[in-house]
């Protein structure tokens, strides 16, 4: 899949991302995980891989284009993780609102000019204590360029103030690859 998406310059989460992720996954036991946002399934075999270890559940698969739906269904299956896997072609935060129960781990990763309008409806639907796992807040280090007011830059900034600033939050941005967010959300 790495090879894979080199080859296409399809941006995934990367190694280093994937094994952190799948890391928190797992210390968070987490066995319901909701993906806004899973291209052709690379994070979601990380994500799946620790669920299965921690006894099982479910992965939720979204993205926007049927093909990358297609492509994962083939890689997951490749890897003996596809039975775990539910997947969705749609828009990812309307699907999010759509699917019943709440989950022990987010992943967002969609378009960066959405972060903010999906925070509360991944707050609404994370489990007290669960996890929120978000990608790409250093954006190339142009969230520290004070002239770059694109509508994705200032979408981010506002996201990374919105959850570092709520009480309900515990959060660290993690310098790795593009920077990934981790919150943990306050037990009730």
């Amino acid at each position: 899949m790495e090879a894979m998406a080199a080859r296409a310059d399809f941006p995934i989460i990367g190694p280093a991302c994937g094994h952190l992720c799948y890391l928190l996954a797992r210390l968070a036991g987490a066995r319901t995980v909701f993906e806004l946002g899973s291209g052709f399934g690379y994070s979601t075999a990380w994500f799946a891989r620790a669920v299965a270890e921690n006894g099982g559940g479910t992965v939720h698969h979204t993205v926007w284009d049927q093909a990358l739906s297609d492509r994962a269904r083939v890689h997951l299956g490749a890897l003996g993780l596809s039975g775990m896997v539910r997947y969705h072609v749609g828009e990812a935060v309307e699907t999010l609102r759509r699917v019943g129960g709440s989950f022990d781990l987010v992943f967002l990763d969609i378009d960066k000019a959405g972060y903010p309008a999906a925070l509360p409806v991944i707050r609404n639907r994370l489990r007290p204590g669960g996890l929120l796992i978000a990608d790409n807040l250093l954006w190339s280090g142009r969230i520290f360029d004070l002239d770059d007011g694109s509508k994705e830059t200032l979408a981010i900034r506002e996201f990374t103030r919105l959850v570092t600033r709520d009480p309900a939050w515990s959060a660290a941005v993690v310098p790795m690859r593009d920077g990934l967010l981790v919150a943990r959300l306050a037990d009730e």
